[in-house]
């Protein structure tokens, strides 16, 4: 805070100038006792100028029966996973009650390098809202995987310049961690100043050494006694309500039936996605989730507010107080978590209902270069009786490795069988194609298949499917639209979802979106896929070298255990 802006604050505190707005006659949320008191708050240039009563100005907005609490923070988000543009995605959040997001760009950056992080950074200052970045460390799954846009430690030193960037977060290097890696030890040191988030990736609950590194969050963990472990080592948890991988119920109840202190902990979307923003809402639903779960009102408050704050060192949010950014709540009911209106510096957001015109740089509209494929090019022969499975999992991000007993040799047919399909990941990038093909159970697609370039991790092109010609056909449909998703049944395109922007972001606004989403899961339902699974989520994650415990990608097949991979030879 400059001179200026304190000398202004405190006329008004003083009752020597006027505000530019009161909230008169609030239940304020005090964010650091978790408890409400009443009174009013005084905001002058976007900041909290006082607390208290009488304060001169003459834009009274009357809270009377209302509660004023702090705008809710995500702490934790991928705004790519929405498949809609950041400003599409922050518009809409920010309707719910966010208006800070800590946002990590990996999927952007694993396909675009600095030219996707350099278009979040640009369409989210035009937004709002308060965004910042944490850089994403790459290691673990540069060691699987051929990575087409380098993004190295040189990139993530030129860019931690930039204020809005916190630090670097999701590394998920925990071998590297254990054993220290001379190449993550040495980017830790250059970016000392800065804030390093993890997370741990399943690490067995003896191992602590992330702890020494000073890894300081996670949202991956197993179960709530790996969580307290964490905790006990100085970790802060974000609690996550993301499109397929939710911890909030568990979390929640760990923390009840063992009644320790909430603070370590706060709240994030991690990858949901638009069409679950707007089913369910933001932040506000964790909020509202625990709260029914039986979790104090006043801490579900924090969790969503002061606690991420102080995690990020955000001193200026999370809290109603002098000196504060004036980023606001106003509340009908908190127990149910109905937001009335959303204020932004002070400053109230409107729904403008008119569609944004966004430009999207040349570069990130063709990111798909490989060849086009020919049927011949999915043929799977079995050529031992114990055969290497994927097993997905229904609404779990985990998969298991199997072993099944294919008696007939010669070239496997997904149609035979009633759970058993093959699945492909294919390098997107120019030069030799890189394909690998195996076998994967659960997702039950029948006559058909579907063709993804949404892999959460992995820049690769991910297809499942019982009949080889049309899972060609919605592969080469795929590289026709430059990304997105195609689904195929009998030869023929049945849906297809064009995704052009790094194969990732429609060009439409989230309501079209929404609706052509909706309508593929319907069709995907239809041909087979449980009523019980998002028949979309498999396709995000089963090529993500990260999580355990076995995934496809173009290398090949890896079994993750540990935070270590390796290539299993089937």
């Amino acid at each position: 805070m400059n001179r200026s802006l304190y000398s202004k604050l405190a006329k008004v505190c003083r009752k020597e100038s006027p505000a530019d707005c009161i909230f008169k006659n609030a239940s304020i949320f005090d964010a650091y006792t978790a408890t409400f008191y009443p009174g009013d708050v005084a905001i002058k240039q976007g900041h909290i100028a006082g607390i208290g009563r009488d304060f001169l100005g003459t834009n009274v907005i009357d809270c009377r029966g209302k509660s004023l609490v702090p705008a809710f923070i995500d702490a934790h988000c991928h705004p790519e996973a929405t498949m809609v543009s950041p400003h599409s995605l922050l518009s809409t959040a920010v309707l719910y009650g966010t208006t800070t997001f800590i946002v990590n760009p990996k999927e952007a950056v694993l396909v675009s390098g600095k030219a996707g992080l350099d278009y979040l950074l640009s369409q989210s200052e035009k937004c709002p809202a308060n965004v910042f970045f944490m850089l994403p460390y790459l290691s673990l799954r540069a060691s699987t995987e051929e990575q087409e846009a380098r993004f190295d430690g040189r990139d993530i030193f030129s860019y931690l310049r930039n204020p809005r960037i916190l630090g670097l977060e999701e590394i998920m290097d925990t071998k590297g961690v254990i054993h220290s890696n001379p190449v993550l030890w040495k980017t830790r040191e250059g970016t000392e100043s800065k804030f390093p988030g993890g997370h741990n990736a399943f690490l067995s609950e003896e191992r602590e050494d992330s702890s020494l590194i000073r890894l300081q969050t996670d949202e991956l963990p197993k179960d709530f006694s790996y969580t307290l472990n964490e905790v006990h080592s100085g970790m802060h948890i974000h609690i996550k309500e993301g499109a397929i991988a939710r911890n909030l119920d568990t979390l929640i109840e760990g923390i009840l039936s063992e009644k320790i202190d909430s603070r370590s902990f706060s709240f994030c979307a991690d990858d949901k996605t638009i069409d679950a923003i707007l089913r369910e809402g933001h932040i506000n639903h964790s909020v509202k989730k625990a709260i029914a779960l039986g979790l104090p009102m006043g801490k579900a408050y924090q969790m969503a507010t002061i606690n991420a704050a102080e995690c990020y060192h955000l001193p200026l949010l999370g809290a109603i107080a002098p000196g504060k950014q004036a980023d606001l709540l106003l509340l009908s009911d908190p127990k149910e978590v109905l937001v009335e209106a959303v204020y932004h510096k002070g400053k109230r957001i409107e729904k403008t209902g008119k569609p944004t015109s966004l430009h999207y740089p040349k570069e990130l509209r063709k990111t798909l270069h490989f060849s086009a494929v020919e049927e011949e090019d999915f043929l799977l022969p079995i050529l031992k009786r114990n055969t290497m499975v994927l097993g997905i999992q229904e609404n779990a991000v985990e998969t298991s490795h199997m072993q099944v007993n294919f008696k007939r040799c010669g070239n496997f047919d997904p149609s035979r069988f009633s759970s058993y399909r093959k699945v492909a990941s294919l390098s997107r990038h120019k030069g030799k194609q890189k394909m690998t093909l195996s076998i994967c159970h659960g997702y039950t697609i029948r006559q058909g298949a579907i063709a993804s370039s949404l892999s959460r991790d992995c820049d690769g092109i991910l297809v499942i499917g019982d009949s080889d010609r049309d899972m060609c056909l919605a592969v080469n449909e795929l590289l026709k639209m430059q990304g997105g998703i195609a689904l195929v049944s009998r030869g023929t395109v049945v849906k297809r979802l064009p995704l052009p922007v790094m194969g990732m972001i429609t060009e439409n606004g989230e309501g079209t979106l929404e609706t052509e989403l909706r309508e593929m899961k319907e069709k995907l339902h239809e041909m087979g896929i449980s009523l019980n699974m998002d028949p979309l989520m498999p396709l995000r994650y089963l090529s993500s070298p990260t999580l355990p415990e076995i995934r496809i990608t173009p290398e090949g097949v890896y079994i993750i255990k540990d935070g270590s991979s390796r290539l299993c030879k089937g």
